[in-house]
């Protein structure tokens, strides 16, 4: 975006990214265009129905969850978060291992245990099919090293410094594009199976039109025209 080579990106993950988005501010580089997703989350969890909902909880089921805990790839912030409070010796789990392994292999892995009935603790976040496919419960109490609420984020869009002023009508059609975790859920499940990107979005659109009004209010064709009748039209709507 500083060498204005990418005029729209929508995947600016706060706080997480709190010095990349510094940095463009100081450049003034960009423009926040909007807030296109509120809920996101990412910390620790466990199958629902053990009993443990917040970290404390934790150590008086070590046995139960063979003192481990599941993380994703090597050299993953989460995965160096779980390494601190281990080394810390937080919440009783001094003596407890953080397991290192890819994002597929440790969903694999919860999914096996889940089928057996065998407790096992491992990050979680939303948004992502994992929601949808699994029972889910997020741990509580883990906010000095993932955050608050969860792990909670906020995620923006973002757009070059001189984009909005230069193609107004892209720029209001962006301002105004909101999603749910819902929704992204269940668009991240499609593709990772294996749908087209393009085919999933429309497959969505197609069954939730209603989305398409405040994405749309305002925004014109290429001649002037409503985009809504254009869009729906296009979906065959």
């Amino acid at each position: 975006m500083k060498n204005k080579e990418i005029d729209v990106f929508l995947g600016n993950w706060m706080p997480a990214q709190a010095a990349f988005i510094t940095d463009l501010k100081a450049a003034d580089a960009i423009e926040v265009l909007n807030k296109n997703l509120t809920g996101a989350k990412f910390t620790l969890a466990v199958p629902a129905g053990t009993g443990v909902h917040d970290f404390a909880d934790l150590a008086a089921h070590a046995d139960a969850f063979e003192r481990k805990i599941y993380g994703i790839e090597p050299g993953a912030p989460a995965n160096q978060s779980i390494a601190r409070m281990i080394e810390d010796g937080k919440f009783g789990l001094g003596d407890w291992e953080l397991v290192e392994s890819g994002e597929q292999a440790m969903l694999a892995q919860v999914a096996r245990a889940e089928k057996a009935g065998k407790p096992i603790v491992f990050l979680a976040w939303a948004p992502h099919p994992m929601n949808t496919q699994l029972s889910i419960t997020y741990l509580s109490g883990g906010d000095d090293y993932f955050g608050p609420d969860y792990g909670g984020a906020e995620v923006y869009t973002l757009a070059r410094k001189g984009w909005p002023e230069a193609c107004p009508n892209a720029a209001k059609l962006f301002g105004q594009m909101t999603f749910d975790l819902d929704m992204e859920n269940a668009l991240m499940g499609d593709i990772l199976s294996g749908t087209d990107a393009k085919d999933a979005a429309a497959a969505w659109l197609k069954a939730h039109p209603a989305a398409l009004t405040p994405w749309l209010n305002g925004v014109t064709t290429l001649d002037g025209q409503p985009a809504e009748p254009a869009v729906k039209a296009a979906l065959g709507l």
